[in-house]
């Protein structure tokens, strides 16, 4: 009776440490978003931190460059998450970055950005229709649109690395 006892009292106390984190991470989908877009962030900026002075090679004549990448998913990023938001960002486009330290830093905000959007919607936000890309798209579809075209520009990136020489951080 005793281990029964004390099992239930581990059981009981273990559930009321739990209650608190479950309610401060966001719920259902908008979570699986922000951990994609922070793997993502992970991966991206430690690309770019490895591929530091190839910044300006591209494989081909018409193609982007590395830094042509990175500059793209930090313009991706916070064009989502304008979007969003409700803020979408209608100046002109940015000065490309090329300095590498900065183009890290920029890349790791744009993810940061991008998560406090994501996990900041409610279910009834991901049905609402926006505006991206000159299209409407439920603010869910926008966000896997623009993750999923991450991922592809993700193995690119990869590529450019290995084309150079180049392992990614994560393959040692």
């Amino acid at each position: 009776m005793e281990k029964i006892l004390t099992e239930y009292v581990v059981c009981a106390l273990a559930f009321a440490l739990m209650v608190p984190l479950a309610q401060a991470q966001p719920a259902g989908i908008q979570a699986a978003f922000g951990k994609d877009a922070g793997t993502l962030s992970d991966k991206f900026t430690g690309l770019a931190r490895v591929m530091s002075g190839k910044y300006d090679w591209k494989p081909g004549q018409g193609v982007r460059s590395v830094a042509d990448v990175f500059n793209l998913i930090v313009m991706e990023n916070g064009l989502l998450a304008g979007v969003l938001s409700g803020t979408p960002n209608a100046g002109a486009k940015p000065a490309p970055i090329t300095d590498p330290e900065k183009l890290q830093e920029a890349l790791k905000t744009s993810y940061v950005n991008l998560q406090k959007a994501i996990t900041g919607l409610s279910d009834n936000d991901l049905q609402t229709t926006v505006k991206l890309f000159g299209r409407d798209w439920t603010r869910q579809d926008a966000v896997i649109h623009v993750l999923e075209d991450q991922h592809e520009h993700l193995g690119q990136s990869i590529a450019y690395a290995r084309s150079n020489g180049v392992v990614p951080p994560w393959s040692k």
